[in-house]
């Protein structure tokens, strides 16, 4: 496994090493027309989202994109860097008790959420589940109360980590992404949102809860039971699939940030505005963009393997 995952490496860095013991050759940058690289140089067919990218899950080093530096807003997909800054916070067991502020926040903005009462407690980990599966805009808004403490010093902290990461197109004026206070005042781009994805992924509580199809939180002396479903179709839908983030607003649209691994092979990428209605457009658009990647490297595997 860990082989091909080091020639989809060699692939990136310039250098085609036939895993199967037939040889080295040269190679040339993705989506170039001298026919040496497995994919096809024009890139996936039939892609609706206006901005996307796709790279190695290991070294975020983008093998195919489409306006990639350009800035737009992404929705939810803000709730990965909220969940970011709280993970490597550390206090996970953290009681929080949900303002009562949560309501109103979610009905001005018509934001998704995860059913949270005021006034009940959850651990930051159980919001954390209430953030990333359902994308629950409530969670979003009682983290960073809790953790900035306040929303302005946690969108503070935010835009610190974004600068930390070398993230220049990216900022954040609301926790879930919401148009807070206008739809173009949190935005990023595809090759950012990769590159926030792949830091993500290396943190093992983010990895596990964006893994997970559902959760359970039983009910307890603060707060009521809840049950949680992923939004991200790609879990059930397309094999290989670990995780990552739905968005959609207006001016979004309908994204969507992903990471998959096949042949042992990590691939990562992003879907901006594939849609202004369907969420299986955003899901569409990256089954297009992983099978123009990963099928040519299957066909090579599967008469070996066979």
């Amino acid at each position: 496994m860990r082989t091909f995952a080091r020639v989809l490496h060699a692939v990136v860095a310039g250098v085609v090493v036939v895993a199967l013991g037939h040889g080295v050759a040269a190679a040339v940058p993705a989506g170039s027309s001298d026919g040496l690289l497995p994919w096809a140089a024009r890139g996936p067919d039939g892609l609706q989202a206006t901005g996307a990218a796709l790279a190695d899950g290991v070294t975020g080093t983008v093998l195919w994109s489409r306006e990639a530096n350009t800035p737009v807003p992404i929705a939810s997909i803000a709730k990965v860097m909220t969940a970011v800054v709280v993970i490597v916070d550390g206090d996970l067991e953290r009681p929080v008790t949900i303002p009562g502020e949560v309501v109103g926040y979610c009905a001005r903005h018509n934001g998704s959420t995860a059913g949270l009462a005021p006034g009940e407690v959850l651990t930051a980990r159980q919001l954390l589940y209430a953030l990333l599966l359902p994308s629950g805009c409530d969670a979003a808004y009682a983290l960073a109360e809790s953790f900035g403490p306040g929303q302005g010093g946690f969108l503070a902290r935010m835009n610190d980590t974004a600068r930390f990461m070398g993230l220049a197109g990216t900022h954040f004026t609301d926790p879930s992404g919401l148009p807070n206070p206008g739809d173009h005042t949190t935005y990023s781009t595809p090759a950012n949102l990769v590159a926030l994805g792949v830091r993500a992924m290396t943190l093992p509580v983010f990895r596990e809860i964006v893994g997970a199809r559902d959760f359970h939180v039983p009910a307890g002396p603060g707060n009521r039971e809840r049950h949680w479903k992923t939004t991200n179709r790609l879990l059930q839908e397309y094999p290989g699939t670990i995780g990552i983030k739905t968005g959609n607003t207006n001016a979004a649209g309908h994204c969507l940030l992903f990471e998959t691994v096949r042949a042992g092979i990590p691939l990562i990428g992003v879907v901006l505005h594939s849609s202004d209605h369907s969420s299986a457009a955003a899901k569409d658009d990256a089954v297009r963009m992983l099978n123009w990647a990963y099928d040519p490297i299957l066909r090579v595997l599967e008469p070996a393997a066979g």
